[in-house]
């Protein structure tokens, strides 16, 4: 009897200081510094003419800088015509920057400052946007590269992604110089004419900054938004790029003699693909709460409060709960994960003939805290003894550094954001995609991704798809966020 009641004695102490010590913790919890930007004196934005900035957009909508898989597809003729247009139709802020046009139509604007002393800033916007899928044209609202303004928007491919960020962005610049306005800290503006298919011109920009000796306070570029139904608070949410996922792509080849396919073997090449990609697919990266994804999620738990709180507070007991949550759906997976998708296969030219060689594509995109070794060990020791070759299709993009929350930089992107959206949560986060950003961490402190446009989760899938639209209220916002931010930071 004594030694079950000290045994009861003992575990009911262990259960008083586990519930002690989440109540604690709990209650003393605060997200890892994120700095709110309340220190920073925010500029005030100039005056311009939204309707006139809606027509830009349309205008620039209807340049069609599509960039296709193959460059050769490309209309070339568009981009100089794009260059033309800005020229045109931004005279002020042509007269106070330099432009650079490399070779291969991407473009660099300098604003010189007055203090040399100062670290320059870096804003991006890419030119280029992609393709309508082939036969879906009447599924749009508006001919798709129309520019058409109707219902408090304007339609068509890239006025999100990205021209409404670069249309904003000579918008804001011409603005300001109109009003006389000159900045003491210099201010470059590099407009990549390839992101979606690789971004070689942002590194071409890079390296020619770098050349040149340019080190940045900070760079901005496309990537996050404001969410307005944001998981876990349902509600409003600055959502700042701090990280980018790397990207690489796994070829498999299954090599076997071939022959007709009336007298197979045992098991043909295609079969032995198949059972390398059920192979890797089966052997997923784990789900890890650390990075931004982990600081996105602290940030959002210390607003939601409750029981949410005091998960993400003390992940020593609750850890196990938290990754069953996050895993919940792939959009929130990714940012906890590196993943991993089949995408392409390759066997027999004709339906029955066996293939000599089997290939297919596993594409990946890595969480900051894994590098492409860590997949091609991982996706060798899966296929173990197959016979089967495992090879990079071209070398790896490695994941972007993380880019720091309490800088300058933030501080003014921050205050920036909050001036549009003051009862919104702040909060890091990793973009699970790609931006022409990453190439300029060789020439900039800190790298951001963000454009404050106020999107729902289901808006947000226009984006590269059909009805792409933006709203006059969102480019408003973008051109206002834009002016203060250089305006604060370069003035």
């Amino acid at each position: 009897m004594g030694k079950r009641r000290t045994i009861l004695i003992g575990g009911l102490a262990v259960i008083a200081v586990t519930v002690a010590t989440v109540a604690v913790r709990t209650a003393t919890f605060e997200p890892a510094e994120i700095a709110d930007g309340s220190d920073v004196r925010l500029a005030a934005a100039p005056l311009y003419d939204i309707d006139t900035a809606a027509r830009n957009l349309s205008a620039a909508t209807q340049i069609r800088t599509i960039s296709h898989q193959d460059p050769a597809d490309d209309d070339v003729g568009e981009w100089d015509r794009l260059h033309g247009w800005l020229a045109t139709t931004y005279p002020a802020i042509h007269g106070a920057m330099g432009r650079t046009i490399l070779p291969n139509r991407t473009l660099i604007y300098h604003w010189p400052g007055s203090d040399a002393a100062l670290a320059p800033i870096i804003l991006m916007a890419h030119q280029d946007v992609v393709p309508v899928t082939e036969g879906t044209e009447g599924d749009w609202k508006y001919p798709p590269f129309a520019g058409t303004v109707a219902e408090a928007a304007v339609w068509g491919r890239g006025t999100v992604d990205d021209k409404g960020s670069l249309v904003a962005l000579f918008e804001a610049l011409e603005a300001l110089a109109r009003q006389g306005f000159r900045p003491k800290r210099g201010v470059y503006l590099v407009s990549g004419h390839d992101e979606e298919v690789g971004g070689s011109g942002a590194a071409a920009a890079a390296a020619m900054l770098k050349a040149e000796g340019v080190k940045a306070i900070f760079t901005l570029d496309e990537g996050s938004i404001i969410l307005t139904d944001t998981p876990v608070i349902d509600g409003p949410a600055i959502m700042i790029g701090i990280a980018e996922k790397g990207y690489a792509t796994l070829k498999i080849t299954a090599k076997t003699p071939g022959g007709h396919s009336s007298m197979p073997p045992a098991e043909t090449g295609v079969g032995t693909l198949a059972r390398a990609i059920t192979a890797i697919t089966e052997k997923p990266f784990p789900i890890e709460l650390q990075g931004p994804g982990a600081a996105m999620l602290a940030a959002l738990a210390a607003d939601k409060g409750g029981t949410t709180k005091m998960a993400v507070a003390n992940p020593w007991l609750f850890g196990p709960i938290l990754k069953r949550e996050v895993a919940g759906t792939p959009s929130t997976a990714a940012a906890f994960r590196t993943t991993i998708a089949p995408t392409m296969l390759e066997g027999s030219p004709k339906e029955n003939v066996l293939p000599q060689t089997a290939n297919a594509l596993i594409n990946y995109r890595i969480a900051p805290w894994n590098r492409s070794a860590d997949i091609m060990a991982r996706a060798k020791e899966a296929v173990g003894d197959l016979p089967v070759e495992l090879a990079w299709v071209k070398p790896p993009r490695e994941p972007s550094r993380v880019s720091s929350t309490n800088s300058q930089g933030w501080k003014w992107i921050a205050a920036a954001a909050r001036a549009d959206a003051p009862n919104a949560v702040l909060s890091p986060i990793l973009v699970v995609g790609g931006t022409d950003s990453r190439s300029m961490e060789p020439v900039s402190e800190d790298v951001y991704r963000f454009m404050p446009m106020h999107f729902s989760l289901k808006e947000s899938a226009m984006i590269h798809g059909t009805n792409e639209h933006m709203t006059i209220d969102s480019l408003r916002r973008m051109i206002d966020f834009y002016a203060r931010l250089i305006a604060t930071s370069a003035g």
